[in-house]
């Protein structure tokens, strides 16, 4: 993928029909492959609407940040990826956390991944969660799961996935990294000095921009002059691309490209995904942007659900029957909406697994409250 052909497929988005089929990644996809990328669809959406549910039924507390009509970029964006590469999450991609390698295999606890139970833990605040309850939410990663850890402060992870990776050929590996970062953490300086610097090294750090149109209540003209958050590629003579966030596929086949590129040594990209944020930036800030956001933006960000785009290209593709399309409808519904019918009856059992072990677990002592925080003698 050279930086000029990069460059031009960043100026326009194309639909499946406009790319040329020979050279896509998604046709190398197996029918098996397809349908699972649409069930992983269903498992991320219905991860967000049960925390939902369960936080108005007061049965969680701290704050939610939802992936809700953005569930494309994370299943398309991990699906290719080889069990030993890294991935830096962030707040709005928890799911991301479990489906790292789950790939037919959601309860292998061997899989380089997080396990449901371990994410679930994480939520409800467990001592069975990898930081055993040291923050909730997304603050969590694995070395051995080669998930780095979450921060607040978006783009802040990006020098850390570049030293992982730089770290990883010096031993004469092959992983590649892919961070996620909203597009407003494309403005901070160390989003900039990271990527300068995986360029100069051509170090294989993919940095996926969420860009979902607000960062926090600041709308994208007023974040950046470019119509594209992509062209931030150009100063560092990097490729930058845009994917269209709704559609699985496209994230697919964009990602893949530049993950290819930087496994063959040829250094670093960009990865826009053009998306709409359904809620608000947390559940703390839902009231506040319904009046921030006019409904008929909110109504025509979610109007390409990215599960129904899916699903009408697995018809076109004659890997859905119409019987099969119209068994569940997800789409279009908020969580209030949405039921437990609305899902693949595997996708609930699966998440109500997770569920029910971190309800059943141990908070942890007391006494651990005071530990790790200072050096103490013997530890």
């Amino acid at each position: 993928m050279s930086r000029n052909s990069a460059a031009a497929t960043a100026e326009k988005t194309e639909s499946p029909a406009e790319t040329p089929q020979a050279s896509r990644p998604r046709d190398l996809l197996s029918r098996e492959d397809c349908l699972e990328i649409y069930r992983q669809l269903y498992l991320a959406r219905y991860f967000d609407v049960r925390l939902i549910k369960e936080k108005k039924r007061g049965n969680l507390t701290g704050t939610l940040y939802s992936s809700h009509n953005q569930e494309a970029i994370i299943v398309g964006s991990l699906f290719g990826l080889k069990p030993t590469d890294w991935i830096s999450p962030i707040h709005r991609d928890m799911s991301a956390f479990f489906l790292k390698d789950a790939k037919f295999r959601w309860r292998d606890a061997n899989r380089m991944g997080l396990t449901i139970e371990q994410v679930c833990s994480q939520v409800w605040g467990k001592v069975t969660s990898p930081g055993r309850a040291r923050d909730n939410w997304s603050h969590i990663g694995s070395r051995e799961k080669r998930i780095i850890h979450s921060t607040s402060m978006l783009a802040g992870t990006i020098p850390v996935a570049a030293g992982v990776v730089y770290a990883d050929r010096l031993n004469g590996g092959d992983a590649v990294c892919l961070t996620y970062n909203g597009e407003g953490s494309t403005a901070q300086g160390i989003f900039h000095e990271a990527i300068n610097y995986a360029a100069v090294h051509k170090l294989p750090v993919v940095t996926i921009i969420e860009n979902n149109q607000w960062a926090y209540g600041t709308p994208t003209q007023l974040e950046y002059s470019q119509r594209d958050f992509a062209r931030r590629a150009d100063g560092f003579g990097i490729p930058g691309i845009v994917a269209d966030g709704q559609d699985v596929f496209d994230v697919y086949d964009k990602v893949m490209e530049a993950v290819e590129y930087a496994r063959s040594g040829q250094g670093p990209s960009i990865v826009e995904c053009k998306t709409f944020r359904a809620y608000g930036h947390g559940d703390h800030d839902d009231d506040r942007a319904a009046r921030y956001r006019p409904p008929e933006e909110i109504e025509k960000g979610r109007s390409r659900d990215p599960i129904a785009v899916c699903r009408r290209q697995l018809l076109e593709l004659g890997h859905l029957s119409e019987e099969e399309a119209a068994k569940y409808h997800a789409e279009g519904k908020n969580a209030a909406e949405a039921s437990n019918d609305d899902f693949p009856p595997e996708v609930v059992e699966f998440l109500n697994e997770g569920i029910k072990f971190a309800i059943a677990a141990d908070v942890p002592e007391a006494e651990e409250a005071a530990l790790w925080v200072f050096k103490e003698s013997g530890r």
